[in-house]
């Protein structure tokens, strides 16, 4: 099955059709009784910083419609998959799927669980470059974090950048001090672009990194960033929009200089095909899509598949239902995340067990 690139509202329109004709609780319209979730109860949940907002909005929203309280710790993808694993949690997020090790430990008792997809910018604090948005390519970004490239006038990036008055300034690289899936994501980027990071940094939720200064959460990253001059960092799209930070075009695998946005996050899943039983752990980073930028991921739900009290399952899968519905993911598009293609919907509803 091919995961297609749609136009945002065809995205919407197809999502109500991928619903079917019951409403879920509060997505507009009536849902029979049995479907609907006891007002008043409450689940807890962990885990990644890249889709806060998102989830923030959601589950406020779901609360509204349905009396449901979710209380949500935003404290990296890392403590998320730590506190599901060790049951403290009702449901972990992760920006970087569980590891095979990882699900092992769990007794294989998880399922991943597509939200959003979401874009991981590259934010920077040049005051003197004017508003125009900086262009790197992959490996001037490689050598950036490899503390390889040093000063924003080197001609590497002035030749990306005609025009552009560069500063001779250091630069002073940012990046996650926690265990992150918002690194996951950056770092399988530079893993797949460059040989060198693969063997000498690698991938996964926490690296050690050649050089920089640690923040914690995209919104420790973000306020780096923001109070220090000649510095770059990555964090989700919606950080920087929010925080008046820059952002850079960056050059894809085609070879076109593409801007993060909902468009071109949404291409990145074209072409990733998906099997009927798939556990959803597919990276869409360095996508070959001429449209596609290139440092894009979905982002997960951890929900247990068995050994859960049987309200709180339901009160999850309830949530599920409604988080794909198209009012839900019309939100997401509000907050600059992209929302899931169809065939995805698809499969996420399926995943649904009956009477969840």
């Amino acid at each position: 099955m091919l995961i297609r690139s749609f136009p945002l509202a065809a995205l919407v329109g197809l999502a109500a059709v991928a619903c079917g004709g019951d409403k879920a609780p509060g997505a507009g319209g009536t849902a029979d009784t049995a479907a609907q979730p006891a007002r008043g109860s409450a689940l807890t949940g962990a885990g990644a910083t890249f889709p806060n907002p998102i989830y923030t909005k959601w589950f406020d929203t779901y609360a509204k419609a349905t009396g449901v309280r979710i209380n949500y710790q935003s404290i990296g993808s890392g403590g998320g998959i730590r506190q599901f694993t060790e049951g403290t949690v009702d449901f972990g997020a992760t920006d970087g799927p569980m590891t095979d090790a990882q699900i092992q430990a769990v007794q294989g008792n998880v399922v991943h669980i597509p939200t959003v997809i979401g874009a991981v910018v590259l934010t920077y604090n040049l005051p003197g470059v004017g508003s125009g948005k900086l262009r790197l390519d992959a490996p001037t970004i490689a050598d950036i974090f490899l503390g390889r490239l040093t000063k924003w006038n080197d001609r590497r990036i002035a030749s990306l950048n005609p025009g552009v008055k560069l500063p001779d300034q250091d630069i002073i690289v940012v990046h996650r001090s926690d265990g992150s899936g918002t690194t996951y994501v950056f770092v399988d980027y530079l893993s797949k672009i460059s040989p060198v990071w693969k063997e000498k940094v690698g991938t996964a939720t926490s690296v050690n990194w050649p050089v920089g200064l640690g923040g914690k959460g995209n919104e420790g990253v973000t306020q780096q960033v923001k109070q220090t001059e000649g510095s770059i960092g990555y964090v989700e799209l919606i950080y920087a929009i929010s925080n008046d930070l820059p952002y850079a075009i960056v050059k894809n695998a085609a070879g076109n200089f593409v801007e993060p946005n909902l468009q071109t996050s949404t291409a990145a899943a074209s072409g990733v095909d998906l099997p009927p039983d798939t556990d959803f752990r597919v990276s869409i980073t360095n996508s070959s899509g001429p449209n596609a930028y290139p440092i894009t991921s979905f982002t997960w739900l951890l929900i247990r598949q068995e050994g859960q009290d049987p309200a709180k399952a339901k009160a999850i899968w309830d949530f599920v239902r409604w988080m794909s519905d198209a009012e839900a993911q019309r939100l997401a598009a509000d907050l600059h995340y992209a929302p899931l293609p169809m065939p995805v919907i698809e499969l996420v509803q399926k995943r649904i067990p009956e009477g969840g």
